[in-house]
Order: structure tokens, then C-alpha cells, then sequence
């Protein structure tokens, strides 16, 4: 699994608008100097995050990007969808088909239960983490916050290893 190039820049970018707080706002120039990205790219980035209702923009000499909503309403997963989708999408299966209209494995495929099981786990551990989250400076203050949740979503993951490992296998030849 690896995330995009514009989904780390796109985070990083709303994560700078964020720190700008609720009176402020950031321009696609201050963006690209201080996160080191093109304009251009960051103008595509801020469009795909406006588009998604995650940040707003004000034309005009004192204009830029603000956060269209309090920084504990936007959870990073709703970010990271709007960047770039998510890890699997029930569609995926009609796409990747092979050379066949239909894949040969549709009626029974072990390959997507594992894929829906790794997306749950995903998207619960990011609909937990807001941007507010990440906006705490990186240590114990943010360790702490992190801590209550880590424990539930070992619980998942555990859960989720085990019903991966209690489905049967299919026999070999």
C-alpha cells in the first residue's frame, strides 16, 4: 500500500491551512514556498480539497484558503478520499477482470475479503484521526490522544487476523 504523491501533499497542505486557525488564511504561494510544491500542483490540490467541502477560498488582496469547517470536523480519511480515493472500492473487481468480460474468480474470490477486511481496518483508524489531531505538535500530548483508540483497533486488526486465518483454505493438488 502507498499513498500518492498528492495525497501527502494534499494533507500536508490542508494540514498548513489549518495552522493558519479560523481568522486566517493561506495563499497557493505561501503553500508552495512553505511546502516546497509547485504552484501549479498546489492550485489542483487546493481545487480537489475546496470541491470536496473540505477548504473554502476568498478572492481579493487579503484572500487565500481557510478550513471550511473546525479543524475536529474533518478526519483524515474524508482527506485522503477526496485526494485520491480509497484502497479498494468495490468496483475494483469489475475493472480488473483480466481478458475476460466477467473475472474468473467472481463467485468466490478469497482475494477480496482480504481487501474489504484491510479497507474496514483502514477506514476506521482514519475516521478516527481529524485534522485537529495532527495539528498538536508530534509527542507525548498527541501519543496520548492516540493511546484510547490504538488499543481498539489492535482489537480489529485482531479480529481481522483471525477470521482470515479461520477460513478454510482451498485444497492443492
Amino acid at each position: 500500500m502507498k499513498l500518492s504523491s498528492q495525497e501527502e501533499y494534499g494533507l500536508r497542505c490542508l494540514l498548513r491551512v489549518g495552522r493558519a486557525g479560523t481568522d486566517g488564511s493561506v495563499t497557493i504561494s505561501e503553500l508552495s514556498r512553505s511546502e516546497g510544491i509547485s504552484e501549479p500542483n498546489v492550485a489542483k490540490m487546493m481545487r480537489i480539497l475546496r470541491t470536496a467541502g473540505l477548504v473554502q477560498s476568498t478572492r481579493g488582496q487579503a484572500g487565500g484558503y481557510s478550513l471550511a469547517r473546525p479543524a475536529g470536523e474533518i478526519n483524515v480519511g474524508e482527506a485522503l478520499a477526496a485526494l485520491g480515493g480509497r484502497l479498494y472500492e468495490p468496483s475494483f473487481c469489475d475493472t480488473h477482470t483480466g481478458i475476460e468480460r466477467l473475472c474468473t474468480h467472481m463467485p468466490d474470490c478469497s482475494i477480496r475479503s482480504v481487501w474489504r477486511m484491510v479497507q474496514s481496518a483502514v477506514d476506521e483508524v482514519l475516521q478516527k484521526i481529524t485534522l485537529k489531531d495532527l495539528l498538536v505538535p508530534e509527542g507525548n500530548e498527541r501519543l496520548a490522544r492516540f493511546r484510547s483508540g490504538r488499543r481498539q483497533t489492535a482489537d480489529a486488526v485482531f479480529v481481522s487476523r483471525r477470521l482470515i486465518l479461520s477460513c478454510p483454505r482451498p485444497e492443492t493438488d
